[in-house]
């Protein structure tokens, strides 16, 4: 036989053998870095002022809420850290709400997050293009056309990014998480270095830090939601577990180290604002870090409406990974169309995810006013941290013998449980609104679809040959398929 013959057969058969899934690429600094890239956007940098606002301007309780949220956030995410050390799946909650309490509520999460979190990522990507185009109108409004464009821009940049590498994506998940710690460590620093050369000015504001009117407990649980709000994000990780290396050690240790140093860095952010600014500037201010700046570096103020920019770029690019990894593992689960689960034969990437949930992302950018009523669902994000720590409570009775590497201290997802049921609950009974109930009612909706389409399996034929042609477009096949796919 010749050369070419006998090279042949075994190309052919390291091609029929070569099995399609996500490949774990994603490293402990990786973790960290998408943990701390998700939790630190732009609110930090624009407006600490609701917490202190809540307070009534009481600089002790204002530091004490950016403390405890941090520790309710940190708590979450050791529970999250079980879950996902155990079932190192991709989907994050989703996958453990199904595994712990069953399909439909495991839908009616995808369902919700099917519209809310594509309108979230809108709203980053204006909020990106009004930071980034801003410099150049000075004090002129940035035209809204502009804005929808580079918005539109920058969602499809990072959509494709994220759809053709996880390397790539994690590359620049690392680049602007360290841009975004820079900007922050320039505040804090400055922040200490003021602190300590005008001590007697400046310690007069924190000798007596509970000396001003004591706020109630309906205005600590507005402060709350706005501490909370400011560190979303730490959930991201187990959105790719399964792309994870060492997940049963890695998972755990990147909370453990990301979390807490977002604490940290809140906190002396905060009290660098606090040295600078009175409680009444910064409660009047419109972004916070812009006239912190103003005053201690004005030659290079410039300095922190890019860091802002950079820091809602980085934001962006992680949730844009964690959205295409939901609606991934929610085809997996026959709960999104087959094509949105399949993965692209050249790079192993799940990028029909990535181009459903990037089209989505780019419909609400037209009808930017919609993304408002995306407010009103942010009950709903805690009603599925809620179900996710009951999952792990059923999951540690249910299936006492799974193997988990870490496990977090019982009682931790029962205090999880209780929280999240109250921030469910605080805004609708405090402040009832219509808007609610049409979020309620959207979530309830999901029935509609439920029953005739998973529960009683209801399929159209033609639906199938629109996948094929699909799946030959974008030369994707399903995940643990042959790579030459099925549709030949």
């Amino acid at each position: 036989m010749g050369k070419g013959e006998n090279n042949e057969p075994k190309d052919v058969q390291r091609k029929e053998n070569t099995k399609m899934q996500l490949e774990r690429n994603i490293g402990y600094f990786d973790g960290v870095s998408f943990i701390v890239g998700s939790i630190v956007g732009a609110g930090i940098f624009v407006s600490p002022t609701g917490v202190l606002k809540h307070s009534l301007l009481n600089v002790g309780v204002a530091l004490t809420i950016w403390a405890a949220s941090g520790l309710v956030s940190l708590m979450g995410a050791l529970c999250y850290a079980e879950l996902g050390a155990a079932l190192p799946f991709s989907g994050g909650e989703y996958s453990h709400i199904k595994r712990g309490l069953g399909s439909l509520p495991a839908f009616i999460f995808i369902w919700t997050s099917t519209f809310t979190k594509p309108a979230s990522n809108a709203a980053r990507a204006l909020l990106f293009a009004e930071y980034a185009t801003q410099p150049f109108y000075g004090i002129c409004p940035v035209p809204e056309v502009l804005k929808k464009c580079l918005a539109l821009a920058v969602l499809w940049s990072l959509g494709i990014l994220n759809g053709l590498s996880v390397k790539m994506a994690a590359w620049v998940q690392t680049v602007f998480t360290l841009l975004k710690v820079m900007a922050l460590s320039v505040i804090a620093v400055g922040g200490i270095v003021l602190l300590v050369a005008r001590q007697r000015e400046t310690l007069a504001r924190f000798e007596d830090m509970f000396g001003s009117e004591i706020p109630n407990a309906a205005q600590i649980a507005e402060a709350f939601f706005q501490g909370l709000y400011a560190y979303g994000g730490w959930w991201s990780l187990n959105y790719m577990a399964e792309e994870m290396k060492r997940p049963s050690r890695n998972i755990p240790l990147t909370v453990m180290t990301a979390v807490p140093a977002v604490i940290v860095f809140y906190l002396l952010v905060n009290i660098s604002y606090l040295t600078v600014l009175t409680p009444k500037e910064i409660v009047s201010s419109v972004a916070v870090a812009v006239t912190w700046a103003d005053r201690v570096i004005p030659s290079v103020a410039w300095i922190i409406p890019v860091s802002v920019a950079v820091s809602i770029f980085g934001a962006l690019n992680s949730s844009m990974f964690t959205l295409g990894r939901l609606s991934y593992a929610g085809s997996q689960s026959g709960h999104l169309p087959a094509l949105i689960s399949m993965l692209n034969v050249h790079s192993c990437t799940p990028a029909p995810a990535m181009i459903f949930s990037t089209i989505i992302a780019s419909i609400f950018i037209i009808p930017s006013d919609l993304i408002t009523l995306t407010n009103y669902f942010g009950f709903s994000a805690w009603l599925m941290i809620g179900l996710t720590c009951a999952s792990l409570i059923v999951l540690r009775y249910r299936e006492p013998h799974l193997h988990r590497p870490y496990k977090v201290f019982l009682p931790v997802p029962f205090v999880m449980v209780a929280m999240s049921f109250f921030l469910v609950l605080a805004p609708i009974v405090w402040s009832p609104n219509l808007q609610y109930v049409y979020a309620f009612l959207f979530m309830l909706g999901s029935l509609i679809v439920y029953l005739p389409f998973i529960h009683f399996k209801l399929h159209f034929a033609f639906l199938d040959k629109i996948t094929c042609h699909l799946q030959l477009l974008l030369e994707v096949c399903p995940a643990d398929g042959s790579a030459e796919g099925k549709c030949e």
